[in-house]
């Protein structure tokens, strides 16, 4: 599988590393002159952010809410976007109208999107990765409202080493965002469901 990273911080590298160890294709794009990438410590192609999008299949967005107003849409049309970003904290989000990744699939209309691995820091990406049927191999929530993405968001995790439980569509991407039991805890696939089950609607 080709994939295209757009931004590359901790949180792309991590994940780029990973799925160039299990045989995919990288590349790793920031907001600035390609060639300001490190890569060769990563063994992966560079480019901007639209030469990422046009690379990928799957497409990992790790910029931080509401990074991705910034990048044009356009290239991204029909991929599969992998939304790793959290808000930050001083862009508080009304859980009355929609989620992070409702307003992320907004603005890239006709891509894709399944909000994944924002709950897991970078440091731990790579240290937490397991074989599948490994005992206590940590579970990363999922959520997307187009199933052939999230079965394809799916099988790289789980390639990528991590068991993946789907919390729902995009507008249940709540129950994982920051501040949730089921964000930053290590938790495997029983624990996992259960964080998401008792998530609760906090106020702006």
């Amino acid at each position: 599988m080709r994939i295209g990273i757009i931004g590359a911080g901790f949180s792309g590298r991590a994940p780029a590393r990973l799925a160039i160890q299990r045989g995919h294709e990288v590349m790793l794009s920031n907001g600035r002159d390609p060639a300001t990438l490190a890569n060769a410590m990563i063994r992966c192609e560079v480019g901007t952010s639209a030469q990422a999008a046009a690379f990928g299949d799957v497409v990992l967005l790790t910029v931080p809410y509401p990074g991705h107003k910034t990048i044009a849409p356009g290239p991204l049309a029909g991929k599969i976007v992998l939304d790793a970003s959290n808000y930050l904290p001083l862009q508080p989000l009304d859980r009355d109208t929609k989620t992070a990744s409702e307003r992320v699939a907004e603005h890239f209309a006709g891509a894709l999107v399944v909000k994944a691995l924002n709950v897991i820091v970078e440091k731990d990406i790579e240290k937490h990765a397991r074989p599948l049927g490994a005992p206590n191999r940590r579970a990363i929530p999922i959520a997307g409202d187009t199933d052939h993405a999230k079965e394809t968001i799916t099988g790289l995790l789980d390639q990528l080493g991590f068991d993946v439980v789907d919390a729902g569509p995009l507008s249940e991407g709540w129950r994982f965002e920051q501040g949730q039991a089921a964000h930053g805890t290590p938790l495997d696939r029983a624990s996992l469901i259960q964080a998401l089950a008792a998530a609760e609607v906090k106020s702006s």
